[in-house]
């Protein structure tokens, strides 16, 4: 009576030892193999985590300042003329329900500079407003250097800059000087960074009582600023505009500055499809030279395979065995490449001062997709090494 010969099954990890020994015998091969995968990984990490970081912080400045400041500015008549609002435009804000300050600004059509031997055309991108003193009350707005202004010196020649506005005239400090429209006023202050009044930072600022006697201005507002109870916020930007402009409601703009920073948000992963794209382009490459590996190593052991063969190695056996090699190395190089994403991340952030935000989806997707690209990049040569003779493979 014969017994029937049955191949031996070979369990897990006794595949698995296969796979590494034939990764093991030829290793500088495997690591230049596994670096294309590495680097299409860590490329699509690193922009993902990017993103999400400067996301993060843009979300965490909104939910500092809040959603709940609304500004108002004079738009143009029917005949294209500019309108002007009242000159107690802010006052008349207050009265609405829900509305917790105000405030206006006004620009005085002047500018300012260093000294009085500068020419009058160099600005430096810096206007000179008039302002109300509850302004940075107003605008959540605080003081870096010296003092702001009161009921007191928003009648004298002095001025608070604003903070792009100081960098800019090289006044870090207060208890300079500075001329404005042929006279010099006293900086008395320096602003604090402003991400909801960018126009603010680029702001000298004097009282609106200085602005009439010394910059002959005549009082009208061009920026009214509005902070409100957050559930109260749509219903008072809708009574903004008759409020300041009974008379042409469409003369008067409403807008939310906060919805800049959004829109920055929003703006942050614009080109996140672009990255990701070349990303998948050098993965790809990375594939392709997952694959080319593959193919070389059958081509080049086409001994050891008809050996396993003659001895009883099934074709399935000798199929898993190339395709468990092609999966390690992309899991190899594609965990090195997340690990190299999330540290080019953590590295840029903490240079830009931005909090580390990887998210788990971009982790777990990069391993994932590596595991897709090594299968598809080992079945080829898997089925090639399995359809090998072991009587071709001893002959060579």
């Amino acid at each position: 009576m014969s017994t029937a010969l049955r191949p031996a099954r070979l369990r897990p990890t006794d595949m698995a030892r296969l796979g590494t020994s034939g990764l093991r015998a030829r290793p500088a091969r495997a690591i230049l193999a596994a670096l294309g995968i590495a680097i299409g990984i860590a490329t699509m990490v690193t922009v993902v985590g990017i993103s999400a970081s400067s996301q993060e912080k843009l979300l965490r400045q909104l939910d500092e300042l809040g959603t709940n400041l609304l500004r108002v500015s004079p738009g143009d008549s029917l005949f294209g003329d500019k309108v002007k609002l009242p000159k107690n435009a802010a006052e008349m804000v207050k009265r609405i329900d829900g509305v917790t300050s105000a405030s206006q600004t006004a620009e005085t059509g002047t500018t300012v500079r260093r000294n009085d031997l500068i020419p009058s055309g160099i600005s430096l991108g810096i206007t000179v407003q008039a302002t109300s003193l509850d302004l940075l009350t107003t605008i959540d707005g605080r003081v870096r250097q010296g003092t702001w202004l009161n009921a007191a010196t928003e009648r004298q020649p002095v001025v608070v800059l604003g903070a792009v506005a100081a960098e800019r005239l090289g006044l870090l400090t207060p208890n300079a000087q500075v001329w404005i429209d042929n006279r010099w006023f006293t900086v008395i202050g320096v602003l604090d960074k402003m991400p909801l009044a960018e126009e603010i930072e680029r702001s000298a600022l004097v009282g609106f009582p200085a602005a009439k006697e010394y910059l002959n201005h005549d009082g009208h507002p061009t920026t009214v600023y509005e902070r409100s109870a957050d559930e109260a916020v749509e219903s008072v930007r809708g009574m903004l505009a008759r409020t300041v402009s009974p008379e042409s409601p469409n003369e008067a703009k409403v807008s939310r500055p906060s919805d800049a920073l959004k829109a920055k948000a929003a703006a942050a992963g614009a080109f996140t499809g672009l990255m990701l794209g070349l990303g998948a382009v050098a993965l790809f490459v990375g594939g392709v030279g997952v694959a080319n590996t593959m193919v070389v190593a059958v081509l080049e052991r086409r001994r050891e395979i008809g050996l396993r063969r003659s001895f009883g190695a099934t074709r399935a056996q000798v199929r898993n065995q190339f395709l468990v090699e092609a999966l390690l190395l992309s899991a190899f190089g594609g965990g090195a490449g997340v690990l190299l994403g999330a540290l080019a991340t953590f590295v840029y952030a903490q240079l830009n001062g931005l909090p580390t935000v990887v998210p788990l989806w971009a982790l777990g997707g990069g391993l994932g997709i590596t595991v897709v690209i090594g299968a598809l990049a080992g079945i080829y040569p898997a089925l090639r090494a399995a359809r090998v003779p072991p009587t071709v493979a001893l002959s060579t």
